[in-house]
Formats: C-alpha cells, structure tokens, sequence
C-alpha cells in the first residue's frame, strides 16, 4: 500500500471518528428554542413552493380511515375556508336591518345610491327625506336636481345593488357590505392559504377577519371603506396567484437538474430572457384595482404600492432562476408589461364606473366644458372628459381643504392602538323604552372598534413581520407590510385633515395576516419538539380564545343591543372611546 494511499485511509478514518463541528454560537441558541434549519429545497420548490401533505393524525384521531383522511385533507382546500366564511355571514347578516335608522355617513351613501340607479347620478334630497324613508312613504323626496358629491360611484352602485334587490330600507342599503364583508372572510382564507402555504393558517386569517369589530360594524353599514377594502384584498389575491403562476411559467422553462429527478437548474441566459407571455391574473389585479380607485380615491394610492410589490416580485423570481442582473431583466422583460396590464387597466375601469354620468346631461358639472368652461383647457378633449376633470379637480380641492373639526375625528398615529374610535349610532332608552329594563336606563350604541386585543396583537405582529422583512428576507412578510403600509402610511400627510379611525379597515386584512403569521412562528416551524410544538399551540390557541372571548363581549356595542348603562360604561376601556 502506498504512503499517498495510507494517508487518504488514515484522513477517511478520521472524518469518521472525529465529533461533528459544534454549530455556530447563534444557532446553537436557537436550537434550545426548537430552531431546526430547513433543508435546501430544489430550485423548482424555491420559485413554487408545493402545498405540504396534510397529517393524517388529527383525522386519525376520530376513527378516520387513511383513505377517508386523505379525501377530508383535500376537502379541507375549500372546505374550511367556506366553513369559516359561513360562520363571518351568519355574524354579519344576524339583525342586519337593526338599527332600523339611518347611522352616521349611510345618510349620503344609502340615498346617492339609490339615486344613481333611478336617474344615473346623484340627485337632491329634500329635508326630511330620512324620516320619510324609515317611515316607508312612497313619497321620498328625491329631485331631478343634480347633487355636488366627493366620492366616484362605483361604492354607492354596489350599495344601491342591495336596495333594488330589497327595497330603500336599512337592509336593503347594508346587503350588499354584507355580502362583501363576508367574501372577503373567504377571500383572505384562500390568501392566507396560499401565502403560508397551510390551510389552518389560512382559515385562522380569516376567521381573525372574521371577529374582528371594525370589519363586523363596517360589513353592517351602508359606507364606502369596507366596498373599498373588498377590491384592495382582491387585487391582492390576484398579484399572489399571478406570482406563482409566472414562477411555474418560469420554472417550466428552465434545464432540468441531472442530479435531481424532476428538478430544474439555474440558467441565466433563460432566467434574462424567458418572455412570461400573457398575464390575465395581473390584468384582473389591475380591474379591482380600478374598482378599488372607483370607489374611493385612497385606491390610488394602493394601486402604486402594489405595482412596485408586483415588478419586485419578478425580480426577485429571475434572480432565483438564475439572473446574473435581476433588475435589468426586470426592466427589460417586465416593467412595461406589468404597467400596461395595471395602470392604463385601472384607469379606463376608473373612466368607465362614470357611464351614469356620462349618459346623462343632468349631472352635477356634467355640461361644464360647454358653458363656463368653454374655450378652457384641454380644448382638443372630449367635452364629457373636460367637464369630469374639471369636477374631479373641485373634489381633490375639497377634499385636501377638509379641516372641519369632528368629534369622532382621530389622529392616524392612534389606530393601531384604538385612540378613538367612531359612534355611529348611540342612544339611552328609559326603563320600558326598546327592551330596557334597568332602573338606571340603558343604552344603545354602534361602535366603529376593532377587537382590542386582536389588534394590540397586532402592535406586535407589525414589528414581527417588519423583522422578518429586514432582518430574515422573508417576501411574505415584505407583501404584508405593502398592504399594511398602503392603507396606512399614506394619511400621514394629511394630519390638518378631518379623517376618521374606520378608514383603517382597508388594512385590516393585512393585520391579521400579520396576527397569523407571528402565530404560525409562536406555534413552531416544521421539526420542532413535540414539547416545544405543544406550548406553542397551547400559547397560539389561547391568544385566539380570548380575541374570540372580546369579539363577543364586545358584540352589544357592535351591533347596537340595548343593554344597561352600567354595562355599556365597562364596555368603555379607554376615556376615549365615549
């Protein structure tokens, strides 16, 4: 045997006898915490991450054949989600035409809606019109007479959708909230899904949208926000589908890996140059983008967050693949496209939520360009087009110069902490009056509050999420953040202005992806203990209890149940919220 032989043998015998190498001090940390790397995934799984096989146990556990637990696994999909959306509907429909009055702002929303469909457009109210209304008079006292609005339409059609299926009364103008309400229960189910990749992930996002109290009062009331809300978290779930199928387009076109079945190598040249072809999914983000826009114009805003989220997202799946310059392949193969497929989309869906207006001659503004502005402007324009700028430059105006004190006004700095919230109904019925029976009265209110501790929670799920951004590059807390922070951030700037705490419930999905996402890591990843997985669903589970546990204790005050003054007053936690 040669030297050079009998070394490489005593070198070989000693790897094998030698101890392991002692991880690194910060691993070996987290070890003790249940920390357990993942193993590097192929590149196919990296750029589509499949959907893990359900466990069998828990349908084990109820006498379940391993056939039978198979078919409840995949029924599990759509079917939790559906189960959870039914319970959000039951919740949100419970009573729906209680209070039988009109609250807070449905005095514009539920009458310039049922005015756009009998005439096209906003028409005038005469005084007395919400009596005449509560009253079933035939007679409601609606003009021809075009009425100055600030809003687009496509919100007050959707609500106005509701009274002509149910007639101009509070049920009729709330159905359709409701109905949006509780589809974007379903909705963020799905998302959740497909962002964690868990089906009981998915389902606890939504069942968190679910009792949450500023999403519950808002799925009961004739407003704009929840309308707009809706479209936002549609948009979203149409860039998240998008997203994976340009990743599988992407993977598809890549050489195989010859060392792993199935797999696929990493090709700078395809991952530069592959075109990903046409993208209905995004043109469909772009559609509820618009819709999003056409309801209120803070849609707008979310419209470019989630443009910049879009194009990120192809970079970061090119450099995946393989690209050597991302953001150059980026620039190059899909800038232009992701732009025409969402913003020109948008916008001629923001143009054509104005047909009632444009097929009238009796709108507010609508004959602007041929009378006083005449000669003015953009002459070389359609006239309807010059009038429709002109009207939405009054309302920018109108609505940057709103500085009108309020007493329900909050600034933006409060919310997550619920500072102040809004009263949109309150009354203090007398002993014998509307079911009170305490000596020292009663009251009756709807308040617009988010289920304290799921959203003092959420504080922390905020700085959770933006820790896995930063620190750990995790994509899906950076696509949380977009939705948090375009909902969010942007009244920042417009602290002089009258705004409201319920605009936050455009946010509130996202809030409780991030709920569900610091959940899913207090439950423990994948390879934990069985100790430390049982603590972590224990601690998981009883955060949840207690959200659902305040969602209910708070439920008199949501929807307006008449109970007794002393109650009302414990239910009041914070000076503020009276």
């Amino acid at each position: 045997m040669s030297a050079v032989t009998t070394q490489e043998t005593a070198t070989e015998a000693a790897h094998e006898t030698a101890p392991p190498p002692a991880p690194p001090g910060r691993q070996a940390r987290l070890r003790r915490f249940g920390y357990r790397p993942a193993p590097r995934a192929g590149l196919r799984e990296r750029l589509v991450p499949p959907y893990p096989r359900p466990s069998r146990r828990p349908a084990a556990l109820f006498g379940f054949s391993p056939r039978a637990a198979e078919r409840l696994a995949a029924w599990s999909a759509w079917g939790g989600p559906l189960l959870v959306a039914l319970v959000a509907g039951l919740l949100r429909f419970w009573q729906l035409g209680s209070p039988h009055a009109v609250i807070f702002d449905e005095t514009y929303y539920a009458k310039d809606a049922w005015s756009l469909w009998q005439f096209g457009y906003e028409g005038t109210w005469e005084d007395g019109a919400n009596e005449r209304i509560l009253s079933g008079a035939g007679d409601v006292g609606l003009s021809l007479d075009p009425s100055y609005v600030v809003h687009p339409p496509v919100g007050k059609w959707i609500i106005g959708l509701g009274e002509v299926m149910w007639g101009l009364n509070p049920f009729g103008w709330r159905f359709m909230t409701a109905v949006l309400g509780t589809l974007s229960v379903l909705m963020l189910c799905r998302i959740g899904r497909r962002l964690f990749r868990s089906t009981a992930l998915g389902c606890l996002a939504g069942g968190l949208l679910a009792v949450d109290g500023l999403h519950f009062v808002m799925s009961r009331t004739a407003l704009l926000d929840l309308v707009l809300m809706f479209w936002v978290l549609a948009a979203f779930g149409c860039l998240l589908v998008d997203r994976d199928t340009a990743r599988a387009r992407l993977a598809a076109a890549l050489p195989p890996d010859p060392d792993r079945e199935g797999g696929a190598s990493p090709d700078a040249y395809v991952a530069e140059g592959v075109k990903l072809g046409v993208r209905p999914w995004r043109i469909a983000a772009g559609v509820c983008l618009g819709l999003a826009f056409a309801t209120k114009w803070n849609g707008l805003v979310v419209l470019a967050a989630f443009g910049v989220l879009a194009v990120l997202w192809d970079m970061g799946s090119r450099r995946a693949a393989g690209a050597g310059r991302p953001f150059a392949a980026m620039l190059r193969r899909d800038a232009l496209p992701a732009f025409l497929s969402t913003v020109p989309v948008a916008l001629l869906t923001y143009v054509v939520s104005w047909t009632g207006w444009f097929a009238t001659d009796r709108g507010y503004h609508r004959d602007w360009a041929r009378t006083e502005g005449a000669g003015q402007g953009a002459t070389w324009l359609p006239d309807a087009v010059r009038s429709l700028w002109h009207y939405e430059t009054q309302v920018y105006d109108f609505h940057v110069g709103l500085t009108d004190g309020h007493t329900y006004e909050s600034n933006p700095w409060s919310w997550l902490v619920l500072g102040r919230p809004v009263s949109y109904f309150y009354e203090s019925p007398d002993k014998g009056e509307a079911g009170c029976t305490a000596a020292d009265g009663c009251a009756r209110e709807v308040l617009a509050l988010g289920t304290p501790l799921l959203w003092w929670a959420g504080c922390a799920a905020v700085l959770y999420v933006l820790y896995r951004w930063l620190l750990r590059r995790d994509w899906r807390a950076g696509a949380i953040l977009c939705g948090i922070a375009a909902g969010y951030l942007p009244w920042f700037q417009y602290q002089e202005r009258t705004i409201f705490y319920f605009y936050a419930v455009v946010f509130v999905p996202f809030l409780c992806l991030a709920v569900t996402m610091m959940l899913g890591a207090l439950a423990g990843p994948p390879g934990v203990t069985e100790r430390r997985r049982l603590v972590g669903v224990v601690a998981s589970g009883v955060l949840v209890l207690l959200v659902v546990w305040n969602f209910v204790y708070f439920w008199p005050v949501y929807t307006g149940e008449t109970i007794p003054l002393d109650a009302w007053r414990q239910r009041m936690w914070l000076d503020t919220w009276i």
